[in-house]
């Protein structure tokens, strides 16, 4: 029987709850916090890539996450070039203010797992590179050169 009366919500969810478990694992377990910062660390990854390699990625989100990833975007801005981690930490850290205490670069590091473990190889590699490297040494190291 169907949670939600269609089986592709069902599945939806699924797929983001999967998502949501593997961030909880290296966060705790916190589902909401856990939520707030896929959302949070995806929109800082966004806001520093270009257009349309960001839109290439959010191609391979699952639905729900697609939503949290576009949430607020505003393409006209372009993308952030800040090139310091701590630059790229500032606004994951602001957005996690409203939460449990948690390391803004932890949530990095396990929202950056989740996307190397779901979206594909090659994709996930270049969203990597197009990163300054001092971002880059927040994504795990099964990734790029």
């Amino acid at each position: 029987m169907s949670a939600t009366g269609l089986e592709v919500f069902d599945k939806i969810v699924q797929t983001t709850n999967i998502w949501l478990k593997e961030i909880m694992d290296d966060l705790g377990s916190d589902r909401q916090m856990a939520w707030h910062a896929l959302g949070v660390v995806l929109r800082t990854l966004r806001d520093r890539l270009p257009p349309e390699l960001g839109a290439n990625l959010a191609a391979e989100l699952p639905l729900l996450v697609r939503g949290a990833y576009y949430d607020q975007y505003k393409p006209s801005d372009g993308p952030n070039r800040d090139r310091s981690v701590e630059k790229f930490l500032d606004p994951v850290a602001d957005g996690l203010a409203a939460t449990r205490p948690v390391d803004a670069g932890d949530a990095a590091r396990a929202v950056f797992k989740t996307l190397v473990h779901h979206v594909d190889l090659g994709q996930s590699a270049k969203v990597r590179d197009a990163l300054p490297k001092d971002i880059q040494t927040l994504w795990p190291d099964s990734v790029g050169a």
